[in-house]
């Protein structure tokens, strides 16, 4: 990406951000057609491969364990049970599977053994393979990329700045130490963040800033919209408008133009018309299925039919980057140190988390 301009400020966004719409569309599009096949559209399926009982505070987050939101947990799903889901996402049209675990960060030990074996059998199917699963030393890193890791997704969420009023119970430079980790390794980098959590446009253009000044820019940026679910801090948080992601997604392909862009949490609130503006304004991956780990997603023959009426095609596996080789466990170089990283846990308190915290516990 050395193309790629990595200086971008907050002014330079806002810019951009607040062009009148029909020029920013223009822009955009332009930009898209540049490094991207227009009619082109990555399809990913996320997995929820151990649910609910996480420890952080995320104030958007049904599967905090602090909260009260009737999310069913299940203990770290079996390698065949993950097998048989990938292969269903392969018959519908999916290229890449991402594996999410209600993790803090990654623990050295037999469940993470197992997340590796995961890996390497999804790898073998001839999917891109993407793991979710919280903070990661350089280490386990490594382990993952052995195992045939294609992307390794850490979401910003935020500008560094409200990332504060959204989570307390890690800090900021964690996630950037994590992404560094990956970085260590032949694995991509997929991070993104949310958009109304009650930020203003000066900070979803600081979180851009945080995501376009990395360098590399990471591969994949997914742009979330809040899906306010009872029972957590932001259950009261009005749905952002379709001109609102339709904007972001805009000023995200300008600032990151060789980086896919997907549409992800929030689409069942979009229109095909509002998904197909956001699709022309450069949102070229999306993830499909009709669950996104906990939240709900357009049924996946609703997309097929939207791809047929947009002229969209899915994007084949392994096209921006070789398909990694799987070392089996057996022959890895790395092996589990036992480590035991002190991650930040920061002190401050967020009012509204406090109190849906305490209210989890009443109706518990």
């Amino acid at each position: 990406m050395s193309d790629t301009k990595h200086n971008w400020t907050k002014e330079d966004i806002l810019e951009i951000y607040n062009k009148p719409l029909m020029e920013l569309l223009y822009e955009a599009a332009t930009v898209h057609r540049v490094n991207h096949d227009p009619n082109v559209v990555q399809v990913s399926t996320l997995l929820s491969i151990k649910t609910g009982g996480c420890s952080e505070d995320c104030g958007y987050c049904p599967q905090a364990a602090r909260y009260h939101t009737n999310v069913k947990g299940n203990d770290l799903m079996s390698v065949p049970q993950v097998k048989a889901q990938a292969l269903r996402a392969k018959a519908s049209g999916s290229s890449r599977v991402c594996m999410g675990a209600a993790w803090r960060n990654v623990k050295d030990g037999e469940e993470f053994d197992t997340v590796l074996e995961m890996v390497r059998t999804i790898n073998k199917l001839d999917m891109e393979v993407c793991c979710t699963l919280g903070m990661i030393t350089e280490n386990q890193a490594q382990r993952l990329a052995e195992a045939g890791l294609y992307a390794y997704n850490h979401n910003l969420d935020a500008s560094e700045e409200y990332y504060k009023e959204v989570i307390s119970t890690r800090g900021y430079q964690d996630r950037l130490d994590t992404i560094d980790n990956v970085r260590k390794t032949n694995v991509t980098v997929c991070s993104g963040g949310i958009i109304g959590m009650g930020e203003n446009i000066e900070d979803r253009a600081g979180m851009l800033v945080a995501l376009s000044t990395l360098n590399p820019q990471p591969e994949s940026t997914p742009i979330n919209a809040l899906v306010a679910v009872e029972g957590t801090p932001l259950e009261d948080e009005k749905p952002v408008s379709i001109w609102e992601m339709i904007r972001m997604v805009a000023t995200t392909r300008i600032v990151m133009p060789e980086t896919q862009v997907r549409l992800s949490a929030g689409r069942t609130q979009m229109s095909r018309e509002g998904q197909a503006m956001c699709f022309f304004a450069g949102a070229n991956s999306i993830f499909a299925g009709d669950k996104l780990l906990t939240t709900p997603n357009p049924d996946v023959n609703e997309d097929l039919k939207m791809f047929e009426l947009l002229g969209l095609n899915p994007q084949k596996p392994f096209t921006k980057k070789v398909q990694p080789q799987t070392v089996e466990a057996n022959d890895s170089e790395f092996e589990s140190l036992g480590e035991k990283p002190k991650w930040t846990r920061p002190k401050h308190k967020i009012e509204r988390n406090e109190l849906a915290k305490e209210k989890g516990k009443l109706v518990k």
